[in-house]
C-alpha cells in the first residue's frame, strides 16, 4: 500500500496552541494500524503538488504569520479548490478555517479569502472583542462529545445549505459567532473549526473520520476496495474526552 501522505501547510508560521499536534495524531493513528504514513511539511516559500496528498492540515497563527501565509495560500487558491472539489481531505483550524471563506479577518482588516467555502468572517461592533472558552460540541462525525478550546475575534457566518462541524452543547463556549451556537463547517471532505490545540487527541473519532475519508477518496480514484480501519485501544483518549465533557457540564 502506498503511504498515506499528510501535508502540513506552513508549520513554521501556523502552529498556534500546538495545532500541529493534530498532524502527529493523524500519523500515529495510521501507524498504529500498520499503515505507512508520510508527513510532508510545507514551509513558507515551498511548494507542494496537492495531487500527491491525501490529507491537508492548515492551522492558525498570529496576525503577522497569517499575513505571510495568506499571500502564498492565495497563490495556491486554484490548486486548493481543485483538491477540495476532488474530495481531498482538509482539516483547518481558526485562521486556517477563516481563510477558506469568501472574506475573513486579518488583524482588524477584512480581506479576500480563498472562496473555497461559502462563508464570511467579520468583526462585530458590539459584544465581547474575543470569544474565549472551553467548548463541547455534538458532531455527526463522532458518537462522543467533541471537546476543545476556542479563542477568536472573528465571527463566521456560513452560507445557505452549509453544515457546521458541530452544535455547541456546553454551558460555555460560542462557536462561529455570538448567536448561532454552532462551530465550524463541513463541506465535502473539509472540516473547519475554531477548536484549537489537541482537537484530534481528545476526539479520536474525528481523526478516524478524516483518515477513513482519505482512503475512500483514494479508492474512488484507483478502483481499489475500501478497507475498514481496524479498532485501536482508545482508553486513554476516551478518558480525557470524558473528563473534559464532565468538567464542562455535558456528562
Amino acid at each position: 500500500m502506498d503511504a498515506l501522505r499528510i501535508a502540513h501547510l506552513f508549520p513554521d508560521l501556523l502552529n498556534l496552541y500546538g495545532d500541529g499536534g493534530n498532524v502527529k495524531c493523524l500519523a500515529k493513528r495510521a501507524e498504529w494500524r500498520g499503515l505507512p504514513v508520510e508527513v510532508v511539511s510545507v514551509n513558507h516559500g515551498e511548494e507542494i503538488d496537492l495531487a500527491t496528498i491525501d490529507i491537508v492540515f492548515l492551522g492558525g497563527g498570529p496576525d503577522r504569520e497569517q499575513r505571510l501565509a495568506s499571500k502564498q495560500l492565495l497563490r495556491m487558491r486554484d490548486a486548493l479548490k481543485q483538491y477540495v472539489e476532488a474530495d481531498g481531505v482538509l482539516l483547518a483550524i481558526c485562521g486556517g478555517y477563516q481563510i477558506l471563506g469568501n472574506e475573513w479577518l486579518l488583524g482588524d482588516e477584512s480581506v479576500e479569502g480563498l472562496g473555497i467555502v461559502d462563508m464570511v468572517t467579520k468583526r462585530v461592533e458590539a459584544g465581547p472583542d474575543r470569544l474565549i472558552d472551553n467548548i463541547v460540541l455534538r458532531s455527526p462525525l463522532a458518537d462522543r462529545p467533541v471537546v476543545g478550546y476556542e479563542n477568536h475575534a472573528g465571527r463566521t457566518f456560513l452560507g445557505q445549505g452549509l453544515a457546521p462541524f458541530g452544535t455547541v452543547v456546553s454551558p460555555m463556549g460560542h462557536g462561529n459567532n455570538d448567536a448561532d451556537k454552532v462551530d465550524g463547517v463541513r463541506y465535502r471532505n473539509v472540516v473547519g473549526t475554531y477548536l484549537h490545540g489537541p482537537l484530534l487527541g481528545k476526539n479520536p473519532e474525528v481523526a478516524d473520520w478524516l483518515i477513513g475519508r482519505a482512503f475512500e477518496t483514494r479508492a474512488s480514484c484507483t478502483g481499489a476496495p475500501i478497507e475498514p480501519l481496524g479498532a485501536l485501544d482508545d482508553s486513554v483518549e476516551i478518558a480525557a474526552n470524558e473528563y473534559m465533557a464532565k468538567r464542562l457540564g455535558t456528562r
